[in-house]
């Protein structure tokens, strides 16, 4: 097994990919095994061979024993001890003492560790030892699947399907009774059965998918429910703090017009028309980047930090990125808030929002498309300079072509080169490094589902098909809808957190049916039907009791393919294919499909892949250097976000450089894989920069007596809140007119770095000018001496000594009313041409 130590619950003892090694041996007449005394940051790597054909018995005890007394000493002499990242830990920081691994119960899960007391080590006789005693190879720890299924609820009110498929039609029934199960007394969605509550972007997705036609009144109670007093949507918890590091509670806006479109309920589009403006508005100024024409923030329901980027990243780079499926979802919720405006008489606003919606597609197109992968790449990311993740992102590339961002041509390309693999289409590929599956290495059906209906979109009938496989599967192995499994052997078990009764899951089946198959494609003006049914499902089905609107149908289809032959109301040729909003009453639909399939269609079937880990890199008198990649055969550098050459070497020569300069390292496998680009390192940063800390400095009556004796630039620290400091006003002297990067020194240790809805913003300007939003993501509770950057904000500044205000304005309004705070150091200018 493999483990390492944690620090109040982060990596920070020892760098990545550097663990600790042991053979879990039983000595003879033992019933204990025991790790021997590892001192904290010095690796310990069992030297004895694992023997052939043994295996531990049943619930064996390992107590696992830690030397804290380096560390003690070091709080003893200097107050601090220096962690391997150099980043200083103080007595009073040390909170908790835990142990993460590979074995279970352990896992690598950092951002959770807080959540499981018997991962903690404890000094009970103040020796300076700390243990802990964990069950390995416990029966607790088998995961198996549901028993068998039997329907107990009554599901006669949803539509009912049968078909020549016993199979499918079987897990329709299981889907419909979870959904009915799903609804909780006071009329919401619940997430899932270990998910207790309303999620924005989970009941959001469920509704778009099927949820707005099977339960349009659940659908509408559980939205509102993600509404805060001020009239926005809610961000769901997340890194740093949530919003804006995440910035997907657009979700909301698409979802409620899906409700509109089943219901026609004029009221509803009122009542939901602020939210979603006021939303917008907000984002625009918080979050959208005028440069790129993209909105800043993580993936959209990618929310666990280390899935899906690399370590380096802090949440105030996350939220300096611009991702894919997050911009998609941002570009089809202008369009619906232009739509909805138009319906109700606001051309300016319709305006406003078409003009938003096409800065975004132009935007998406221009830099996140992979012309030599035939994709759309993952994010751009950096600090002062960006460069695009060339990792498939398979929810962003289906909303891309089910949202029309992608041309008809550029669609059909992006589901024919996707990778997908043998269990269905991976939420990322290739996957990274020593990270467990959750959103690495996993298959989630709901995002399946999505990617199934924009293979159907365009007429790929191999996608399609392997898509309502790749749902069903799981769903008829495990008896239930689960939330997600592992992509490279299609288990639930080794996922590091699932549940069963998933709502998105479950409404991914049910969409599958009703937009796939079925075709029904909700219109402003009627339900048009355009199937699709795949060669290997041809035959007959029928779906009963289908309510929308104030009509009942009941729909007869046969054959296979994906265009209708006829199409017949009550016996009489139906117009367009489309079902009128106004119809009422009981009506008897038949469709015939030509029996002919769509061209030749193609996936990009792939074998399970894990990228190289990513480099660390340092700088000394002109040479980058590195330390060597496992499996990697050559190193690409970038400078500022550009290449600048490659290597087979751990170095590489830099020249020195007049201006401010960024170096990065990509690692790359024989297969032409490539690792996450290396945190940024400047060079010669230092001739660039200047701190400025007048208006900065410690105050009589600071409120949280943590602040004090913290390390600081310049006098002193200064609070804001949403009570002191609303309005600050900071003199800079600029040297030189050109563009600078401009970011301040700050902590934050109102909550975790992955939970909790606590990210300080401010907006920064000079006068009345715009200069850019500045956020402050929490970094640990109560962890004050946790010092990091805010985002960069890029401007020109002319040469002089002047004035900036750094404020709380009502765009910056975080999902928490009461808590929006950090503590300043100092503001920091760094040229940068």
């Amino acid at each position: 097994m493999s483990f390492k130590f944690s620090i109040n619950g982060k990596d920070n003892e020892m760098p990545p990919g550097q663990d600790h090694i042991i053979t879990a041996l039983l000595p003879a007449g033992d019933t204990t095994l025991e790790t021997p005394i590892i001192v904290f940051g010095e690796q310990y790597v069992d030297q004895h061979p694992v023997p052939a054909s043994t295996f531990l018995a049943l619930n064996m005890p390992l107590k696992i024993r830690l030397d804290l007394r380096p560390m003690l000493a070091a709080f003893q002499q200097q107050g601090f001890y220096t962690l391997y990242n150099g980043q200083k830990l103080y007595k009073d920081d040390l909170k908790h003492v835990l142990v993460v691994g590979n074995t279970a119960p352990l896992s690598w899960d950092f951002d959770n560790l807080l959540n499981e007391p018997q991962f903690e080590l404890k000094d009970l006789d103040g020796n300076g030892i700390y243990e802990t005693t964990v069950v390995l190879n416990a029966e607790v720890d088998v995961k198996t699947t549901a028993g068998p299924w039997k329907q107990t609820l009554d599901v006669s009110a949803f539509p009912q399907l049968t078909s020549d498929y016993p199979l499918l039609d079987a897990l329709y029934n299981l889907a419909l009774e979870e959904a009915k199960r799903a609804v909780e007394p006071d009329g919401t969605f619940r997430t899932g059965q270990e998910w207790a509550g309303v999620w924005t972007r989970d009941i959001s997705y469920s509704i778009i998918l099927s949820q707005a036609l099977l339960q349009p009144e659940v659908a509408k109670t559980s939205l509102l429910r993600k509404v805060t007093p001020e009239g926005r949507i809610v961000q769901d918890t997340g890194t740093g703090g949530a919003y804006p590091c995440s910035t997907d509670r657009i979700v909301w806006a698409v979802a409620a017009w899906e409700i509109y479109k089943v219901t026609g309920d004029e009221s509803w589009l009122r009542q939901v028309y602020p939210i979603i403006k006021n939303s917008i508005e907000d984002d625009e100024q918080v979050a959208y980047n005028v440069a790129s024409g993209l909105v800043r923030g993580e993936s959209s329901f990618l929310d666990w930090r280390e899935q899906t980027y690399p370590e380096w990243m802090q949440p105030a780079d996350i939220y300096q990125s611009e991702s894919l499926g997050t911009n998609a979802m941002h570009f089809q919720g202008n369009v619906v808030l232009a739509a909805i405006a138009k319906k109700l008489g606001q051309p300016d606003v319709a305006h406003k929002a078409t003009k938003r919606a096409d800065r975004i597609k132009i935007g998406i197109n221009t830099y996140l498309w992979l012309p030599d992968k035939g994709y759309y790449g993952q994010y751009r990311y950096g600090r002062v300079f960006q460069q695009l993740s060339p990792k498939a992102e398979a929810l962003g590339e289906a909303l891309a072509v089910l949202f029309d961002v992608a041309d008809t041509e550029r669609a059909r390309t992006v589901v024919a080169h996707t990778p997908v693999m043998d269990y269905g289409v991976p939420c990322i590929y290739p996957q990274i490094p020593d990270i467990p599956p959750y959103h690495n290495n996993a298959v989630w059906p709901f995002v399946q589902s999505y990617w199934g209906l924009a293979a159907a979109k365009v007429g790929n009938e191999t996608a399609f098909m392997e898509s309502i496989a790749a749902v069903a599967r799981p769903a008829a192995m495990f008896m239930t809808n689960k939330e997600n499994f592992v992509a490279s052997n299609g288990d639930f078990a080794g996922t590091q957190v699932n549940s069963s009764v998933m709502l998105w899951s479950l409404s991914g089946t049910l969409g599958l049916t009703y937009k796939g198959l079925f075709g029904m494609h909700l219109q402003v003006d009627g339900l048009t039907f355009r199937p699709f049914v795949p060669q290997a499902l041809q035959g007959q089905r029928k779906l009963t009791g289908f309510r929308y609107r104030g009509a009942v149908l009941d729909v007869e289809m046969q054959g296979f393919g994906n265009i209708i032959r006829s199409i017949t109301m009550d016996g009489q040729p139906l117009t367009d294919a489309t079902v009128p909003t106004t119809l009422t009453g009981t009506h008897s639909i038949r469709i015939e499909i030509t029996n002919q399939a769509p061209a030749a269609t193609v996936q990009n079937k792939v074998a399970h892949h894990v990228a190289p880990a990513t480099p660390a890199v340092t700088h000394t008198a002109g040479h980058l250097s590195w330390a060597a990649i496992d499996q990697a055969k050559a190193y690409q550098v970038l400078r500022n976000g550009q290449f600048a050459g490659q290597t087979t070497e751990t170095s590489f020569v830099v020249s020195a450089s007049t201006s401010y300069t960024e170096y990065q390292v990509i690692a790359i496998d024989a297969q032409g894989f490539e690792s996450f680009a290396s945190e940024p390192l400047p060079v010669g940063a230092q001739l660039h920069e200047r701190l400025e800390v007048e208006g900065i400095a410690i105050e009589p009556e600071i409120s949280n007596t943590d602040f004090a004796g913290k390390s600081y630039s310049g006098s002193g620290l200064l609070e804001i809140s949403t009570t002191r400091n609303r309005l600050l006003t900071l003199r800079i002297t600029v040297p030189a007119t050109g563009t600078y990067a401009l970011d301040f020194r700050y902590a934050n240790g109102n909550g975790p770095i992955n939970t909790s809805n606590k990210c300080a913003i401010r907006t920064l300007r000079k006068g009345q000018q715009y200069l850019g939003t500045v956020v402050m993501p929490q970094r640990g509770v109560n962890e004050w001496s946790n010092w990091g950057f805010t985002n960069p904000v890029i401007v020109h500044l002319e040469r002089g000594t002047y004035p900036l205000t750094l404020s709380l304005e009502a765009a910056n309004t975080n999902m928490n009313s009461e808590v929006n705070q950090a503590i300043l150091d100092c503001l920091r200018l760094i040229k940068i041409d």
